[in-house]
């Protein structure tokens, strides 16, 4: 039996729909679709070898990718989420993803999300790492002091006037804190940090299951 087409329905491109279900916040569609779409395409059944290999595939995969794709300054600005109830969650509220796409969407619409969850915790790591490095924690304090001193010292002598001698002192201070910086290894320390916060970002984004942009609001009956 042949079926005719029905003149009234409404065909939509799937890009077109998936940008659709992104921009009005039905992310958890998006993340479930992409999940469905991974296990139809997967063949019946597999051993247990192949599986560990495609999730090895997809693990690596969160490191390939660029997750400040989607990224934008107006996303720091925005209100922190609830580190409890959004951020973290229960533990229902992550999953392996099932292919490199979902990881790729997961990442990137996370890192947009939680901008400023991330921002704090690399500011946490960032404050461990210099407790860990004490001299490198002595000369960051030693390069904000030491351009605390300049900014007074311009104002008291009135340096706005005279813009050559500001800007040869500029560069003499920009070459004194680069000198400590550098010996007292501070670099080092935040690259320690930078690692350890974009581990953390990746396999939290990655893990952590797309949710609704807005909670829906309980109504109480009267």
């Amino acid at each position: 039996m042949v079926f005719s087409s029905n003149p009234l329905s409404l065909s939509v491109p799937e890009p077109a729909f998936e940008s659709w279900l992104r921009d009005t916040g039905f992310l958890e569609v998006l993340d479930h679709r992409t999940s469905s779409s991974a296990a139809a395409a997967s063949p019946a059944p597999s051993s247990a070898a192949s599986t560990l290999f495609s999730r090895l595939l997809t693990f690596l995969s969160l490191f390939t990718l660029n997750a400040f794709a989607k990224l934008a300054a107006d996303d720091f600005a925005a209100d922190t989420p609830s580190w409890s109830r959004s951020f973290f969650a229960f533990s229902d509220s992550y999953s392996f993803p099932s292919s490199p796409s979902q990881a790729r969407l997961r990442v990137q619409e996370n890192v947009k999300r939680y901008a400023r969850n991330y921002a704090y915790l690399f500011i946490v790591f960032f404050a461990c790492t210099l407790y860990k490095m004490p001299v490198a924690l002595v000369g960051l304090v030693l390069c904000l002091a030491l351009w605390d001193f300049f900014k007074f010292c311009s104002h008291r002598w009135g340096l706005e006037q005279y813009p050559l001698t500001r800007q040869i002192l500029i560069r003499v201070v920009q070459c004194a804190t680069a000198v400590i910086l550098i010996f007292s290894n501070v670099q080092m320390a935040l690259f320690c940090a930078i690692c350890v916060s974009y581990v953390g970002m990746i396999l939290h984004a990655g893990f952590r299951k797309l949710t609704p942009v807005k909670q829906p609001s309980v109504s109480r009956g009267r």
